[in-house]
């Protein structure tokens, strides 16, 4: 059979993803519409898309900038947060435009802010964003204060909001930042401890530095298309802010994004249905075997009854199958020796304790050190007898040596009609000094001499 596909078949493809996708786009009008309808007066509004309950005691820590997890969000939502407030000047503006696109936000109050401010703190409440906490001195570098001092500043600046409240502080949430993202393990066993949640964040936009509107503007929408979803860190005590907002609702709008308003779990509020998976912010995808795995049910196990004691022969090295093997006695190889305790042990009785070994069981016939002293003290018995074998040697390799220089003199002598000095070869006597290689000269002298007084000797004759 063929592979082609026919152009029909083709069609009906093409057909049906034009269909999903006109679908998306008309629940995504939709989804739009629905939130523009929950927002009278502003039928372009941004609107909020959901709201997130989460449990603060499961999750302590969110926040990717610092932390392994971060809320459960989808691709494409966004959840607002503003620092360091409340301040009038620049807060209640921050109120005005979330309220025109009908968005909800989290609000991380400053002690000193609220007591200064109270009523500010109850305009957060009132439109229906989610209070938190940033400390009552927001002081720097808090990594580096005692432990008694930084927990001493997060207690009161939860006492200062909920004071500025005046509810009796049910409408705080235990949600927490540490200023300037300034964690240590101290502060987190703390608000751990304290039943807090520490949102650090996903990306920021930089509206604390000496920057422009536009910039806080562009490093937002930015480091959000970097990033696909996450916190966002704003502060609403910053004029540049205030210019930069309107810009990024709008902007999030037309780029398809959506904002989700998280509060906390309480009793009659549980908290929305998660995996843990979700609170990654790049969970693997679903090509990946782990993402398909089904979850595994808490292990139950079917009996409580207790294994009995090994016995020593189960162990594979005391095996005698394995140490009486023929091929092993055909080679030569020593079988170990005996162990000194017996091969069958008696199964133990539920409860009974093992006999103490014998005292005899951990000695060793010789030591290590013995051993090694023993072989040191054979090598050096064996050197004398060594050296007296090589001894009777010497002398008679000495005497071949000087007999063969003996002959080669002698024959020299015999050569000239003189004969050798005391019988000992001619350059022992130039070693002698200045008077042996003169006495060596006139023993042997050279031809050219002996030839002059030949012919000289003729003459007078």
């Amino acid at each position: 059979m063929s592979g082609n596909v026919g152009p029909g078949v083709g069609l009906g493809v093409r057909t049906q993803r034009w269909a999903g996708w006109l679908a998306l786009l008309i629940a995504g009008m939709a989804s739009g519409s629905a939130l523009a309808a929950n927002c009278p007066g502003h039928p372009d509004a941004l609107g909020t898309s959901r709201t997130l309950v989460v449990d603060a005691k499961a999750h302590p820590l969110i926040g990717t900038m610092q932390y392994r997890e971060t809320l459960p969000l989808e691709d494409g939502e966004v959840v607002l947060t503003f620092d360091d407030g409340p301040l009038p000047k620049y807060s209640n503006q921050i109120l005005e435009i979330l309220a025109a696109q009908c968005v909800k936000a989290t609000f991380f109050l400053v002690g000193q802010q609220a007591r200064a401010n109270p009523e500010g703190v109850r305009k957060v409440r009132d439109a229906g964003h989610t209070v938190a906490t940033h400390t009552q001195n927001h002081p720097s570098g808090m990594h580096k204060l005692p432990l008694e001092r930084a927990t001493k500043d997060i207690e009161d600046g939860i006492a200062s909001v909920k004071a500025a409240l005046g509810d009796g502080g049910a409408a705080l949430s235990p949600f927490f930042r540490i200023p300037g993202l300034a964690r240590n393990d101290g502060i987190e066993e703390f608000t751990r401890a304290q039943g807090l949640q520490i949102w650090s964040a996903d990306f920021p936009a930089d509206d604390w530095r000496p920057v422009s509107s536009r910039r806080v503007h562009d490093l937002a929408m930015q480091r959000l298309k970097g990033k696909g979803k996450g916190i966002l860190l704003l502060h609403d005590i910053q004029p540049r802010t205030v210019a930069a907002l309107p810009g990024i609702l709008r902007d999030l709008k037309a780029g398809g994004y959506r904002i989700v308003h998280v509060v906390p779990a309480t009793a009659d509020l549980p908290a929305t249905p998660t995996e843990p998976i979700q609170w990654l912010l790049n969970p693997p995808s679903e090509h990946v075997p782990v993402a398909r795995w089904p979850r595994i049910p808490n292990f139950v196990f079917a009996e409580t009854r207790s294994l009995p004691v090994p016995q020593l022969t189960d162990t594979w090295w005391n095996d005698g199958a394995v140490l009486d093997h023929p091929k092993r006695a055909q080679r030569g190889v020593p079988l170990p020796r005996e162990a000194p305790w017996p091969r069958l042990v008696q199964v133990a009785s539920a409860g009974a304790t093992l006999p103490v070994p014998a005292a005899g069981v951990f000695e060793v016939e010789e030591g290590l050190r013995v051993a090694m002293r023993g072989v040191a003290s054979s090598a050096r018995r064996a050197e004398p007898t060594r050296a007296a074998q090589a001894e009777p040697k010497r002398p008679a390799r000495l005497a071949h040596i000087a007999a063969r220089h003996g002959k080669r003199i002698a024959g020299a002598s015999a050569i000239h009609g003189k004969p050798a000095v005391s019988g000992k070869p001619a350059h022992h006597a130039r070693a002698a000094g200045p008077a042996g290689r003169k006495a060596s000269k006139r023993a042997i002298p050279d031809k050219k001499n002996a030839k002059g007084n030949g012919r000289n000797r003729e003459a007078r004759a």
